[in-house]
C-alpha cells in the first residue's frame, strides 16, 4: 500500500484517533501531514512507527536532539511537508 492509496481511501472517512485528528484539521481548512493517514490507515503500525521515530530522534548520537529536531524540520520545509 502506498500513501496515495491512503490518502484516497481516507477521503471523507474519520475512523480512529487519527481520523478524527484528520477530520478536525480539515474543517479547519487546513490538510494534515501525511503521516496521519498512514496512522490512520494502519493503526496497528502507529506505535512501531512512533518508537522508532523515538529512538532516531532522542537515542544515542553525535547529533544533539534539538540538531536532529533542526535538520528534520529543514528537509520536511524543502519537501513543502508540514513538520
Amino acid at each position: 500500500m502506498f500513501l496515495k492509496d491512503l490518502l484516497d481511501a481516507k477521503r471523507g472517512e474519520a475512523t480512529g484517533r487519527f481520523g478524527r485528528v484528520i477530520e478536525a484539521s480539515r474543517k479547519q481548512g487546513v490538510e494534515p501531514p501525511g503521516i496521519y493517514y498512514l496512522f490512520a490507515g494502519r493503526p496497528e503500525a502507529t506505535p512501531h512507527l512512533c518508537n522508532f521515530m523515538d529512538e532516531v530522534m532522542r537515542g544515542p548520537s553525535d547529533l544533539s536532539a534539538g540538531q536532529r529536531e533542526l535538520i528534520a524540520a529543514f528537509v520536511s520545509a524543502r519537501n513543502h511537508c508540514v513538520f
